[in-house]
């Protein structure tokens, strides 16, 4: 009997998640370890790389310590996407990584946009800037820190900088890749232009793989600390995203995934490259090497926990309050706490409540928070089905999508089905599904991803709620070019 497991590690912003698979696709085992995020500075948002890796192995002790070592066939990674991580010579980091939802780039992200132009950013890599990626970040660097920038050796995505500590291989994947504003997403390479404009030669990026690619065993060192065979295989892994999509079998063109988690995205695959009009949604590579479209709102499960925990003051769940009769009623919420990404690319932009009135109940203004998610994340979905795409099915993952009540929210303004998995673990078991392809299990991660992954709940939309939310959204898009009058012209 064949008893190989395998790993995924997804490394998020607030915490590392293993998990332990065997070949079947049965979950055996999980492990979570936080770590703190820094905030430096007003918008800023940073975290030491070392905390991952001493978070990860720490879990790892724990998984493995329950199981047979000896089965571990393969090892891979998901991690939060464009966050900068930098090496000197030594392979040493240079500073604090600077993360995915950090806004001090405003200045760069401007000067992408709109000195060196959005048709010449457009035709080097397939998008448009955004604060969050790392082009930007390298730009503010090179001016505010430029003893620092100077000692840049190599330049690394967070799971990326895991691999490099398990292996010794500076890689990355196609998916992360295409996230830093850095590659040519058609061509699947490096951008000179682009490198050339942030200052880095292409010796000082990684070699980019596909997800299920082997880079390497595992260090002989760590095998020996954590009990495994030096044959252990590492392979690349892929962004969070669209290691979600792997694990929510979202790989064939059309297939949709909604994730619920710190930030909130609509992740769609696409199969192949869209010459593409509005880039208010990112386009990406599939980890497989195929396409992907996906829109990404900055607060989502965290504008709730923000709701909860900062203005409530209370702990309990997003069901309790869902459950209420505030089911309609004239409060909107605008999840604009940090920013926001898709579709405004408006770093200055910030939330508010509209309609309060002397009647508005808490219960209202909670409704209105996970509503407000909701008309957010439905954006970017009506820019994607524009396109063509019909998206009547969204697979659910992330933290959010543990709440039956949003997810019927979402079903009923999306006015489509909304589908929880059997594992609930998206990116870390996308991440397991690679190590499996990776070591042979599985010919493809599009049959590994399509086999191993079952549907357990279906939520079908309510009629009458989708025709309320849909004239409620038109309202809610009318409030957007009302707020952002309110603060500074970024142009």
């Amino acid at each position: 009997m064949n008893n190989n497991t395998f790993v995924g590690i997804d490394i998020g912003t607030s915490s590392a998640k293993l998990l332990l698979m065997d070949e079947n696709g049965a979950v055996l085992d999980t492990e979570s370890r936080s770590y703190a995020i820094s905030y430096p500075a007003s918008g800023w948002s940073e975290q030491n790389p070392e905390d991952w890796f001493d978070a990860i192995i720490d879990g790892l002790h724990s998984l493995l310590s329950k199981h047979k070592k000896e089965d571990v066939r393969a090892i891979s990674f998901a991690g939060q996407m464009h966050s900068l991580v930098t090496l000197d010579d030594n392979d040493g980091v240079i500073r604090p990584a600077i993360l995915w939802n950090d806004l001090r780039t405003t200045e760069e992200t401007n000067f992408l946009n709109y000195e060196i132009g959005e048709a010449t950013l457009v035709q080097e890599t397939g998008n448009i800037a955004f604060a969050g990626f790392t082009a930007p970040k390298l730009l503010w660097m090179k001016k505010h820190e430029p003893d620092l920038f100077s000692k840049i050796d190599k330049i690394m995505l967070p799971k990326d900088y895991i691999a490099y500590r398990f292996t010794g291989e500076h890689s990355t994947d196609l998916s992360d890749a295409s996230g830093t504003l850095l590659f040519d997403v058609e061509k699947q390479k490096w951008s000179n232009e682009m490198l050339r404009i942030v200052g880095i030669s292409e010796e000082k990026m990684p070699r980019v793989h596909k997800g299920s690619d082997v880079i390497a065993t595992l260090r002989s060192d760590l095998a020996e600390e954590l009990g495994l065979s030096q044959d252990v295989l590492v392979t690349a892994g892929a962004g969070d995203n669209a290691a979600a999509a792997v694990g929510t079998g979202t790989i064939l063109p059309g297939r949709a995934t909604v994730s619920l988690g710190t930030s909130g995205t609509i992740f769609v695959s696409t199969g192949q490259y869209l010459p593409l009009q509005n880039h208010a949604v990112h386009q990406f590579c599939h980890t497989d090497g195929s396409y992907h479209l996906m829109g990404c709102m900055l607060s989502a499960a965290a504008a709730n926990e923000w709701w909860l925990e900062n203005i409530l003051e209370r702990d309990y769940g997003l069901d309790e309050y869902s459950r209420s009769d505030a089911d309609k009623h004239d409060v909107y919420f605008l999840p604009y706490l940090s920013g926001e990404r898709s579709p405004h690319n408006d770093e200055e932009i910030r939330g508010a409540f509209v309609g309060l009135s002397m009647e508005t109940s808490a219960a209202e203004m909670s409704k209105a928070v996970l509503e407000g998610v909701s008309f957010g994340l439905r954006d970017s979905v009506e820019i994607i089905r524009d396109l063509g795409f019909s998206l009547q099915d969204f697979g659910a993952t992330g933290g959010g999508a543990k709440s039956f009540s949003w997810l019927q929210l979402l079903s009923d303004v999306f006015s489509a089905r909304v589908y929880t998995m059997e594992h609930e673990e998206g990116p870390g078991y996308g991440a397991a599904i690679l190590a499996a392809v990776g070591a042979g299990v599985w010919d493809s991660v599009s049959d590994a991803s399509t086999s191993l992954t079952r549907i357990k709940d279906v939520i079908e939309p309510d009629e009458k709620q989708s025709s309320y939310f849909n004239e409620k959204y038109k309202r809610f898009r009318e409030l957007y070019p009302l707020l952002k009058e309110f603060y500074p012209d970024k142009h």
